[in-house]
């Protein structure tokens, strides 16, 4: 069960959740971050670091989607792993609706 980051991230990218991840599985893209879920461990601790609610396991409900967005990505994007200044509009967007369909971007962030 790993865990996937959602479109809550989108345009917020808060990187609180990459700090404490024991096995450095965030890769950053240049508006969201995902996990790659086969180097993801299930320990969970990413989960309530997220200021924006934007990590789930891959057991809820609508989460089959994101985990392979965050499979394609993570091959694609370049890790993360440390921590980072969130978007500067992040909570301008934190909690907004309809973020992957409006805003979600395929560019690779810039990693570490």
């Amino acid at each position: 069960m790993p865990y996937v980051v959602t479109e809550q991230c989108i345009k917020c990218k808060y990187t609180d959740c990459v700090e404490v991840c024991p096995v450095d599985c965030f890769y950053e893209g240049e508006n969201m971050l995902v996990i790659h879920p086969d180097e993801c461990i299930d320990c969970g601790v990413c989960e309530p670091e997220c200021p924006a609610e934007a990590i789930v396991p891959d057991t809820e409900p609508d989460a089959e989607k994101w985990l392979e967005l965050n499979r394609e990505y993570s091959l694609q994007w370049p890790n993360l792993t440390r921590k980072k200044d969130a978007a500067p509009e992040a909570e301008e967007f934190k909690g907004a609706p309809d973020k992957f369909e409006k805003f979600f971007n395929s560019n690779p962030g810039s990693g570490n």
